[in-house]
This record gives structure tokens, C-alpha cells and sequence, in this order.
């Protein structure tokens, strides 16, 4: 529970010295809920566990997101294709979900973006098949949304001709198209979600701690009584750099890493009742010059989908399904995934892309149930809460969108554990941020005009972090430097950078420029122009000295330039051999002096 007098905005701030204080909790305090894994529903547990009154720690291993959960396809959506494939029940749970954090939850968030699905050409009989078997399952999904979705939150569907299609869509070859139907899904900042989700835990009274490892069970007999943890960022010879942390019961959220949860119980021949086997998503970032549209696309493809989907100045184009069993931390896209993903898209295109067009590419894994089917695009999108050993919880599979259901799902087992308590909450609890902003969204240009900036300014910092969009513009207004754009991103404020080290647990240069903010998959150079001046507003936060700082500098470029080797590789096994020539930032505090400092610098002091 969070301390009655400290503010819930000041309980949420993720800073070093709250990352200090929670560490000495962690040491020093025993939990009724301890979650491994700081993804999307590792976040989200802590939060629905802190929701109903219980005394909850999380521990992540890197960053937040810094796995599955930062690198999807943006999209918070029900699963057009599930209804073919007749999983009623995922896309009636999914468009509940959506519905839930398009209008309660988190609608800073989540926003409408509309999405075509085109109809091929072809004889009348069979467009006019096309149109109806098409029409009819775009019709079911508004149908499951507006009946069982909670608040539907998007408009509804609507048929095109292929004269209409191309006016929405200028890019879409009219010979290859009869027309589209325009349907709407809601889009996120995957990233940005689950910081927020932290952070609404933390505010509740959780313990927040990133790049602390989990590397083994702590047991009495047969049951797990908490976990030993490694701080990644102790300095070399620390004494107290492995710990212990006691806990009633442990959640592990660990996605693509479940089966690693269950190894370490091997010892004493338990099954995990699971696996878990992952599925590579790779996808582009072109410029939004490279295709004139005013929506997305929907495609289909042998394996899967492929989305096309604006992305602010950018198009998101993926995503691939293959099976991947290398480096899960630091999947690696090859050249033959780049040209698959191209070869899909450019049939439906008037200008067909390149690789000149190619501003960004990242890869993720999806964590899927394994199945009898070999093909991953068939494995389970459901998620399973299982407990393989007495006070141990393993939640895994399932989709982003559904992060809630599962949360709450493996905490009600936990619950049950501890001998019951208050259902979720969480349907009801507006995120840090969405408290508000309808009304600060209307106010917008007067926000602007108080606070003595344009009122673009104003929109991008909403849409990014609602009605906490204040506390950066009073970071602006005790220091006016941090109002200049970001070197080699303009459309981020170097504001934003300080935020996220003061108040967002951003440890590590490049946890900004990918997950706080997109600048490495959004700009040609990959952030590398940004480096130097992101370290240097890190600094003035973190207390960096000028060899750390350069240090972060070098280990980011260092890391931008085997992904673009990774890129040029043929397939798999070279492209994970060229992203490995990039150490991990985690971990290597021995080589680079680096201390965390125990407070904030008198600029971030309230």
C-alpha cells in the first residue's frame, strides 16, 4: 500500500532514488505478490495485485517492455481473423478489452486508426463473393463490439468501391483491387502503455525494480517462498549484489523466457504443464511519403497477415511468423525477412517500396502455448495460468490486447492462494494520465497559451502522456532548454528525455530512444544523431559523469550498427550471430564505473 502521505502522481515517479528505496524494500520486506517480468502483463499483474489491497514487488531483468512488449505491431485490436478461424470467444474478450481502454482505461493511449480491407479484382461472381464472405465478418466484428464489447469506443464499418478505395488510399493499384471495406482498430505506443502500467502499480505502493534478475527459486520443501535476485547494475565485487526477496506467492510473467521459470525447478523434477515456443514478428518503418493513404491496409499472406498502418509521419508494415529458437533478448530481423515483407506489401502498392525506402526495422517474439500444429501462425493465441510447484504462478501466451484478462486471471489464483480477497478492480481504474483528458484534449489551446507554448507542442505531449503532460511542461518552465527539440528527432523534446530518466525508469540511453520514445526505428540514423545530446539530458537527471555518459553513447552505437549487419544477413543463424557483436547494456556496470546516484539533481527536485 502506498504510504497515505506521499500523493499518488509523487508515488509514481520511477526515479533512481525510487529505484533505491525500492531495492532496500526488496531486501528488507516480505510480499504477498512477487511478479517476475516487466512486460506488458508482468505490469499489468503488479497492478490489478496493488489494485486489491496486496503488497506487491516486480522485478525486471532489463527494461520495461524491453522484450515482446515493446515491439508489436501497435495495435490494440480483436483479431479480425480469429472470427475465420470461429475463436468467437478471443475476439469477444479481445473487443472488450479494446473497448475498456479506448474510453476508460487508457484513451491518451488508445485511438481509432481506420484500416482497409481490400478486395481483390477478379470475374463478378467472385468479388461478389469476396464482398459478402468479407462484409459479413466485418460485420460480425463491429457486431461483437458494439453487443459484447464493453464500449465499443471506433466507428463502425463501412464498404467502398474501388473509386472510394483509392481516394482513402491513393497508394492501392486500382487493377488489383474491387474496392476495400474500411473498418477501425485502436493503435497504442506498445512501449509507452507499459510504462504507464507500471507506474499506476507504483503509485498504488508496489516495488518497481528494473534490471534486477531473477536467477533462482528460494524453496521450504516443496514451495516457493520468493526468488534470488541479481542487481544488474551493482558495481563489480558488491557484496549485495545477489539477495533474496521473500514473497507468499511468485508470478511469473516471463512470455518467450516461461520454460527458463521452469528449469530452474528441475532439481526436483517438476513439469511445467506448458511450453512455450516463439514466434518472430518482424516489421518495417517506412516514411510516410513512401505511401499516400489516409488509413491502413489489411493483407493476406501464406503464413499470416500483413498490416499496413500509419504511424504518425511513418507507415508500420509486418508482420512476419516464423519459428525462432536463437537469442530471445535481442531477436534479429535478416535480409529474407525484409524481402518477404516487401514482397507482400508491394503487389498492392502503385510505387513499390525498397529498401531505400526503409527508415527503421525491429523484430520481436511473440510467446505462443506449442501445440500439435508444426506451423506457428497455428499455435494458441490463449493464455494458460498454471502452478507447477506450491506458491509459484506461470501466466503465458494470450495477446497484447488482452494483457488485463490475464493479469487478472493469475492474480485471482494467487488470491485464492492467500486466502481470498476483493475481485479486479482494474475494469474500473482509469491508468496514470487518462484522468482528465477529454476535457484537457478540448482545453488544449489554452493549455498552450498559460503555459507559453504552440500548441503542437501541447497535442504531442498529450497523446503521449495525457493530463501528466503538466509535470513536462513545469520541467519546461524550470529549465527552458529542455523546450529545443531532440538533435536529429525534432518531433520529440528534449523534455521528454529528462521525464523519462526522472520519472518513467529509464536507466540506460537506450532505453529512451527505443521504448520511451521510437527515435530508433523512426529516423534513417537510427538515433544515432540523437545519442550524444539524449546522454547529455540523461546526464544533468542521472548524475552522469563524462565517462559514463560517453560510455552510453558508444554501447547505443555500438548496438544500432549490428542491427543494421544483423539486416544485411541471409537468414536467421547469420543475422543473431551479427545483433550478438552488441553487448547487452545490463550487466556491464563492472566495465563502466557506472553508480546509480540516490536522488534526483536539484532540477528534478519538486
Amino acid at each position: 500500500m502506498r504510504d497515505p502521505a506521499i500523493s499518488r502522481f509523487a508515488a509514481s515517479h520511477l526515479s533512481a532514488s525510487r529505484r533505491a528505496d525500492d531495492l532496500r524494500r526488496l531486501r528488507s520486506e516480505r510480499f504477498d505478490v512477487l511478479v517476475v517480468g516487466g512486460g506488458v502483463t508482468g505490469a499489468g499483474a503488479a497492478l490489478d495485485a496493488a489494485s486489491r489491497g496486496l503488497k506487491v514487488a516486480l522485478i525486471e531483468a532489463r527494461d520495461y517492455a524491453a522484450g515482446t512488449s515493446s515491439r508489436s505491431s501497435k495495435l490494440i485490436h480483436g483479431g479480425l481473423r480469429y472470427l475465420e478461424q470461429l475463436e468467437f470467444h478471443l475476439v469477444h474478450e479481445a473487443l472488450t478489452e479494446r473497448g475498456l481502454l479506448a474510453t476508460r482505461l487508457a484513451p491518451h493511449l488508445v485511438r481509432p486508426v481506420p484500416i482497409l480491407v481490400p478486395l481483390p479484382a477478379g470475374g463478378l461472381p467472385g468479388r461478389a463473393f469476396r464482398r459478402s464472405y468479407y462484409g459479413l465478418g466485418v460485420a460480425a466484428y463491429d457486431a461483437f463490439a458494439g453487443v459484447f464489447g464493453h464500449g465499443r469506443g471506433m466507428p463502425l464499418h463501412r464498404h467502398l468501391s474501388r473509386e472510394g478505395a483509392r481516394r482513402l488510399f491513393p497508394s492501392l493499384r486500382g487493377d488489383v483491387t474491387a474496392g476495400a471495406i474500411r473498418y477501425f482498430d485502436g493503435q497504442v505506443d506498445d512501449a509507452r502503455l507499459v510504462v504507464t502500467l507500471a507506474r499506476t502499480a507504483a503509485s498504488l505502493g508496489a516495488a518497481m525494480v528494473t534490471s534486477a534478475r531473477a536467477v533462482g527459486f528460494l524453496r521450504q520443501a516443496r514451495e516457493v517462498v520468493g526468488v534470488r535476485v541479481r542487481d544488474m547494475e551493482a558495481r563489480p565485487g558488491d557484496p549485495d549484489a545477489e539477495f533474496e526477496v521473500r514473497a507468499r506467492t511468485v508470478i511469473a510473467a516471463t512470455g518467450v523466457w516461461s520454460d527458463d521459470m521452469s528449469r530452474m525447478l528441475g532439481d526436483v523434477g517438476v513439469r511445467p504443464g506448458f511450453r512455450v515456443r516463439a514466434s518472430k514478428g518482424v516489421h518495417l518503418v517506412v516514411p510516410r511519403s513512401a505511401i499516400t493513404g489516409d488509413a491502413g491496409l489489411i493483407l493476406r499472406t501464406p503464413t499470416s497477415v500483413l498490416f499496413v498502418i500509419p504511424w504518425g509521419g511513418h507507415w508500420i508494415i509486418g508482420t512476419t511468423d516464423t519459428d525462432w529458437q536463437l537469442d530471445r533478448s535481442h531477436p534479429a530481423a535478416s535480409a529474407r525477412d525484409i524481402q518477404y515483407i516487401l514482397d507482400q506489401v508491394n503487389p498492392w502498392l502503385a510505387r513499390p517500396l525498397s529498401t531505400d525506402d526503409i527508415e527503421g526495422v525491429y523484430a520481436g517474439l511473440r510467446p505462443l502455448l506449442s501445440g500439435e500444429a508444426e506451423a506457428t501462425s497455428k499455435l494458441s493465441r490463449e493464455h494458460a495460468v498454471i502452478e507447477p510447484m506450491l506458491g509459484l504462478l506461470l501466466v503465458a501466451g494470450g495477446k497484447y490486447t488482452t494483457y488485463r484478462v490475464m493479469a487478472a486471471d493469475v492474480v485471482d489464483r494467487a488470491v485464492r492462494r492467500l486466502g481470498g480477497g476483493q475481485p479486479s478492480p482494474t475494469a474500473e481504474l482509469p491508468l496514470l494520465g487518462a484522468d482528465g483528458y477529454p476535457a484537457a484534449w478540448r482545453d488544449r489551446a489554452d493549455l498552450a497559451r498559460r503555459r507559453g507554448v504552440q500548441a503542437g507542442v501541447v497535442e504531442h505531449l498529450l497523446e503521449r502522456y495525457g493530463t501528466l503532460t503538466t509535470e513536462l511542461l513545469a520541467l519546461i518552465e524550470a529549465d527552458p532548454t529542455l523546450a529545443a527539440p531532440l538533435a536529429g528527432a525534432p518531433e520529440y523534446l528534449a523534455a521528454e528525455v529528462a521525464y523519462a530518466a526522472w520519472a518513467e525508469g529509464a536507466l540506460h540511453l537506450d532505453d529512451v530512444l527505443t521504448r520511451r520514445t521510437r527515435i530508433s526505428i523512426e529516423t534513417t540514423h537510427r538515433g544515432a544523431e540523437s545519442a550524444r545530446h539524449a546522454a547529455q539530458v540523461m546526464a544533468g537527471v542521472l548524475g552522469w559523469d563524462e565517462l559514463v555518459t560517453r560510455n552510453e553513447v558508444e554501447h547505443y552505437l555500438a548496438r544500432v550498427d549490428a542491427e543494421r549487419e544483423s539486416q544485411r544477413m541471409p537468414d536467421d543463424a547469420t543475422a543473431d550471430a551479427a545483433r550478438m557483436g552488441a553487448a547487452d547494456v545490463r550487466g556491464l556496470a563492472a566495465d563502466r564505473g557506472i553508480e546509480l546516484p540516490l536522488g534526483p539533481p536539484p532540477l528534478m527536485t519538486p
